[in-house]
């Protein structure tokens, strides 16, 4: 078992819950040409996700960002 900001997490949820961010990073990446598609991924994502995956995934996309600028306006999803 771990435990991740309060929450209990034991280690198949765990397994499947990296799988379902690793997904996203995978999906967002392919997507990041058009800013409409990836705004919409994002907000799918977002909903998907466990909350210290939402934090991570900010990270990650921050440096995405940084080479794709465009999609910086896609980061209101991000500040709620």
């Amino acid at each position: 078992m771990l435990i991740v900001k309060s929450y209990l997490i034991t280690k198949p949820q765990l397994t499947m819950a990296r799988a379902m961010y690793d997904y996203t990073k995978a999906v967002l990446a392919k997507v990041s040409f058009d800013v409409n598609l990836f705004c919409k991924e994002l907000k799918k994502a977002l909903t998907r996700l466990l909350p210290y995956e939402v934090e991570e995934l900010k990270l990650w996309i921050d440096s995405l960002i940084k080479q794709n600028p465009q999609l910086n306006q896609c980061l209101i999803y991000l500040n709620p």
